[in-house]
Protein backbone atom coordinates (compact mmCIF):
# COMPACT_ATOMS: atom_id res chain seq x y z
CA UNK A 1 0.00 0.00 0.00
CA UNK A 2 1.41 3.43 -0.77
CA UNK A 3 0.15 7.00 0.42
CA UNK A 4 -1.51 9.29 -1.23
CA UNK A 5 0.60 12.04 -3.01
CA UNK A 6 1.07 15.41 -1.00
CA UNK A 7 -0.77 18.18 -2.34
CA UNK A 8 0.62 21.77 -3.38
CA UNK A 9 0.63 24.07 -0.46
CA UNK A 10 -1.94 27.07 -0.94
CA UNK A 11 0.43 29.51 0.89
CA UNK A 12 3.11 31.00 0.56
CA UNK A 13 4.06 31.29 4.85
CA UNK A 14 2.61 29.50 7.41
CA UNK A 15 3.55 29.26 11.20
CA UNK A 16 4.39 25.95 12.04
CA UNK A 17 5.24 26.17 15.38
CA UNK A 18 4.92 28.44 18.55
CA UNK A 19 6.58 28.51 21.99
CA UNK A 20 7.57 30.87 24.69
CA UNK A 21 10.02 32.14 23.24
CA UNK A 22 8.97 32.78 19.53
CA UNK A 23 7.21 30.94 16.59
CA UNK A 24 8.94 29.71 13.42
CA UNK A 25 7.75 30.40 10.00
CA UNK A 26 7.59 28.26 7.03
CA UNK A 27 8.29 30.87 4.13
CA UNK A 28 9.06 29.55 0.47
CA UNK A 29 10.22 26.19 1.89
CA UNK A 30 12.39 27.93 4.72
CA UNK A 31 11.64 27.82 7.91
CA UNK A 32 12.44 31.36 10.31
CA UNK A 33 12.18 31.74 13.83
CA UNK A 34 10.33 35.16 15.11
CA UNK A 35 11.80 35.80 18.69
CA UNK A 36 9.31 37.80 20.95
CA UNK A 37 12.62 39.59 22.20
CA UNK A 38 13.76 40.63 18.33
CA UNK A 39 10.05 41.25 18.00
CA UNK A 40 7.94 42.15 20.92
CA UNK A 41 5.06 43.26 18.82
CA UNK A 42 3.78 39.36 18.55
CA UNK A 43 3.97 38.37 22.34
CA UNK A 44 0.74 38.94 23.58
CA UNK A 45 -1.17 38.26 20.31
CA UNK A 46 -3.28 35.43 20.46
CA UNK A 47 -2.43 32.27 18.50
CA UNK A 48 -5.86 32.60 16.57
CA UNK A 49 -3.97 36.06 14.94
CA UNK A 50 -0.91 34.95 15.14
CA UNK A 51 -1.25 32.35 12.38
CA UNK A 52 -3.20 34.47 9.88
CA UNK A 53 -0.50 35.81 8.38
CA UNK A 54 0.17 36.51 4.11
CA UNK A 55 2.80 37.55 1.75
CA UNK A 56 1.16 39.77 -0.47
CA UNK A 57 4.58 40.34 -1.85
CA UNK A 58 7.70 38.18 -2.73
CA UNK A 59 9.55 38.89 1.07
CA UNK A 60 7.16 41.13 2.30
CA UNK A 61 4.43 39.62 5.49
CA UNK A 62 1.50 41.32 7.04
CA UNK A 63 -0.44 39.66 8.98
CA UNK A 64 -4.05 41.86 9.01
CA UNK A 65 -5.59 40.97 12.32
CA UNK A 66 -2.28 42.55 14.08
CA UNK A 67 -1.68 45.55 12.00
CA UNK A 68 1.96 44.25 11.57
CA UNK A 69 4.07 44.84 8.22
CA UNK A 70 7.26 42.63 8.26
CA UNK A 71 10.12 41.96 5.84
CA UNK A 72 11.69 38.78 5.53
CA UNK A 73 14.93 39.93 5.33
CA UNK A 74 14.52 41.36 8.64
CA UNK A 75 13.81 38.26 10.39
CA UNK A 76 16.83 37.01 8.62
CA UNK A 77 18.91 39.62 9.16
CA UNK A 78 17.93 41.51 12.95
CA UNK A 79 21.18 43.05 13.43
CA UNK A 80 20.65 44.89 10.25
CA UNK A 81 17.27 46.57 11.20
CA UNK A 82 17.02 47.91 14.86
CA UNK A 83 13.90 48.12 16.76
CA UNK A 84 12.55 51.35 16.52
CA UNK A 85 9.08 51.07 18.24
CA UNK A 86 8.52 49.46 21.31
CA UNK A 87 4.81 47.83 22.71
CA UNK A 88 3.54 49.72 25.04
CA UNK A 89 3.68 48.40 28.59
CA UNK A 90 0.64 46.83 29.77
CA UNK A 91 -1.50 47.92 32.83
CA UNK A 92 -2.51 45.65 35.33
CA UNK A 93 -5.80 44.84 35.77
CA UNK A 94 -7.28 47.28 38.95
CA UNK A 95 -4.52 49.22 38.73
CA UNK A 96 -5.85 52.98 38.05
CA UNK A 97 -4.72 54.78 34.48
CA UNK A 98 -3.21 58.10 34.74
CA UNK A 99 -4.80 60.59 32.75
CA UNK A 100 -4.39 64.32 31.20
CA UNK A 101 -6.60 66.52 33.03
CA UNK A 102 -7.52 69.16 30.87
CA UNK A 103 -8.18 72.89 32.19
CA UNK A 104 -11.55 74.04 31.80
CA UNK A 105 -11.51 77.70 31.31
CA UNK A 106 -14.01 79.31 33.81
CA UNK A 107 -17.42 80.57 33.10
CA UNK A 108 -18.09 84.32 32.35
CA UNK A 109 -19.79 86.29 34.65
CA UNK A 110 -23.25 87.42 34.36
CA UNK A 111 -23.08 91.38 34.35
CA UNK A 112 -24.45 92.47 37.88
CA UNK A 113 -23.56 89.24 39.87
CA UNK A 114 -20.85 88.60 42.26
Amino acid sequence: MTSARLGKRTSAVEVTNVSRRGFWLLVAERELFVSFDLFPWFREAAIGRLVEVMMPHPGHLYWPQLDIDLAVESIEHPERYPLVSKPTPRVAEGTPKRTQRSRVPPRPRRPGRK
